[in-house]
């Protein structure tokens, strides 16, 4: 069986595939056009009668509403927002209507349409809160709290709505002050010197003091803070030890230890200065100082020091103090499969081969880069721990019925996809169990895979494998899988991590489409493979994409001899970065995972290779002669021996 009918045969076998797929209707281009138009505001240009009855219908009459706003009757607006209480059209235009109505203040009219649920954004969120001050003043009042707790300047329209308050003592001088330290602590000065104007000039020692450990945090030594209320004093001391912790941790831990006896602190506040103590220490592996950390880290009890703990201790291959940090995590963070792997193999160094074996067991019975690991270790195959809910539904007709499904197949249609995730979102939020469990089959048998997975996030079904990893764009990936002589497996666990198959999945740094290439990387595989490459629009093309995804990929697999390991850490940190690290010395495979420093990369490689493990295991039905790593990816020494194709 080749490699496109195995992962076909999810689908093909299922009668979901056979469901008739919603027919184009006839005035589609007549909707486009419209929609297109209404986004603008020529009325004129739409044709009425054409997009009569069309399942889109509400999106036009949106942005004629929005457009009428804030004079439109509230009544006007409350009716329409009931009209489509299936669509996230409704609280789109119940959030756009308290801007407009607050702005204009209208605050009945806010009143009457809000049904005192707080808006999104603290612009709406504050027209909000002055709406409701007398009406609800508790609800208004702690709402306006929260907005004002932050270390930063919040929107022009929060003004009326703190000054009200700070002149009738409901945000008082000790309100100002914390926010004061929040402004600093974010340092946001302009924000922390106009608070300071704001208090009375019996807070001038307080302020005077707060300058004094601004210039020079350790000045906190020398500070009297017994003339100061408590939440002052402790205030003084939250940020003394924030900013000397993150410039000289040494320092900051000597100080700490002279100082912590008799520091005016409530607990939380404790913990923080002995949690930020711990973790920098840790982190910038101040390892003269880990005897005091490791007397904190009990009675701090936080898995994110266990983590870090734990990972010095591999480092300087200390076999017993990683046994004893994971015994001391708590049972939900010590049973996952990373950490009973490491606990294994500490045992399995210490010469506790029974110990061992019952926790290479433990982690084997987990779906993860540390249970494949574990598994692959005691010879066994692995475990998906697959969900009953992946069998398809015997009926589809009541979803198919849904007025939502109709929008979102028009929407899909008209190639408004974004808006289509909208409508998804927003009616995966409001269904029942079983509801989302034939919508996501719905969605696979749409080839709406990116939906699929988008399902499994948002409801954490992590045991319903075909939902989370779905047959995407199989031809490409086989196709190209076979040109570039790289595992199609491997192909789709990259784009998996990446996009979580959305094809128009952008990043923060520019990164694009299902294998999230940067557009000077595509350019540049374009010229050194000569694959065709029309600017950056074209990385949302799924077979563009993956063409030069693959290539790249393929280039990696070059440079670390075949090694998937190193090859997908450069994918996400680049082939640099990889380099260093393995020159920095000689490790096996599973101590060069866990040794990678940043932790999006760790994370990104242990996904990768686990998901590719899992798509070949599904496409086969079994998990049976799959291997995550080979024999020589998991024996090889992982240093810059591998370095020889540079």
């Amino acid at each position: 069986m080749t490699f496109l009918t195995r992962l076909s045969a999810v689908c093909l076998t299922s009668a979901l595939c056979l469901l008739a797929l919603p027919e184009a209707q006839a005035d589609d281009q007549a909707m486009r056009r419209a929609l297109d138009a209404a986004r603008h505001h020529q009325w004129s240009s739409i044709n009425q009668q054409g997009i009569k009855g069309h399942a889109l219908e509400g999106y036009i009459e949106y942005h004629r509403i929005k457009q009428q706003l804030p004079a439109l009757a509230p009544d006007q607006t409350l009716a329409f927002i009931n009209k489509y209480q299936d669509s996230p059209l409704s609280e789109w235009m119940r959030s756009v209507a308290i801007g407009a109505y607050g702005r204009a203040g209208r605050f009945q009219a806010l009143r009457d349409i809000s049904l005192a649920t707080p808006p999104g954004g603290a612009e709406r969120q504050c027209y909000f809160y002055r709406a409701w001050l007398t009406q609800k003043p508790d609800m208004a009042v702690e709402g306006a709290r929260t907005l004002w707790n932050v270390g930063r300047s919040q929107d022009n329209a929060c003004d009326p709505l703190f000054n009200t308050l700070l002149s009738d003592g409901r945000l008082s001088q000790q309100d100002i002050w914390h926010r004061l330290t929040l402004a600093k602590e974010a340092g946001n000065d302009s924000l922390a010197n106009y608070l300071a104007g704001r208090l009375n000039s019996g807070w001038e020692p307080a302020i005077t003091a707060y300058h004094q450990i601004d210039q020079s945090p350790d000045a906190i030594a020398h500070l009297s803070v017994a003339r100061f209320s408590r939440p002052v004093a402790g205030a003084l001391y939250t940020t003394a030890f924030h900013a000397l912790t993150r410039k000289d941790t040494r320092k900051a831990l000597a100080l700490w230890q002279q100082l912590s006896p008799k520091a005016p602190l409530d607990s939380k506040q404790r913990h923080d200065i002995e949690h930020d103590l711990a973790f920098y220490t840790l982190v910038r592996g101040h390892t003269d100082n880990i005897a005091q950390v490791d007397r904190m880290l009990p009675q701090l009890s936080d898995s994110d020091l266990f983590e870090l703990r734990v990972r010095v201790a591999l480092e300087q291959r200390a076999w017993g103090q990683v046994s004893h940090w994971v015994q001391q995590m708590a049972p939900d963070q010590r049973d996952d499969a990373r950490w009973q792997y490491w606990l294994a193999r500490a045992q399995q160094q210490l010469g506790q081969p029974s110990q061992a074996l019952e926790h290479y067991q433990k982690a084997a019975g987990q779906r993860s880069f540390f249970g494949f690991a574990a598994a692959d270790h005691l010879g066994v195959p692995y475990s998906l721990e697959q969900d009953a809910r992946d069998t398809p539904p015997a009926s589809m007709n009541s979803i198919m019925a849904l007025p939502a499904i109709q929008r979102i197949n028009a929407l899909e249609r008209i190639g408004e996809t974004g808006l289509a995730r909208s409508e998804w979102s927003y009616l995966i939020d409001r269904s029942e169990p079983n509801d989302v469990y034939k919508l996501a089959h719905y969605a696979l048998s749409r080839q709406w895979y990116e939906l699929a997975v988008f399902t499994s996030i948002k409801t954490r079904e992590w045991d319903a494998l075909h939902w989370r990893f779905p047959p995407a764009h199989a031809s490409e990936f086989g196709a190209w899988g076979q040109k570039r002589d790289v595992s199609p497996w491997l192909l789709m666990g990259i784009a998996r991590r990446e996009s979580a198959f959305n094809p128009r999945a952008q990043s923060p740094v520019g990164a694009r489409g299902l294998m999230q290439l940067m557009p000077g990387t595509a350019a540049h595989v374009s010229r050194q493979k000569g694959i065709a490459y029309e600017g950056v629009d074209s990385l949302m093309t799924p077979s563009v994409n993956i063409a030069l995804g693959s290539a790249y990929i393929s280039d990696m697999l070059h440079r670390y001899s075949g090694n998937r390991v190193a090859a997908v850490a450069a994918y996400n940190a680049g082939p640099g970065r990889v380099d260093r690290w393995l020159m920095g010395g000689t490790q096996p495979f599973d101590l060069f995972v866990e040794s990678i420093p940043f932790r999006e990369t760790r994370e990104y490689v242990q996904a990768v290779l686990a998901y590719q493990a899992i798509f070949e295991s599904l496409a086969k039905g079994s998990t049976r002669d799959v291997v995550m790593l080979t024999p020589r990816e998991r024996q090889v020494d992982y240093d810059r021996s591998m370095l020889v194709n540079r």
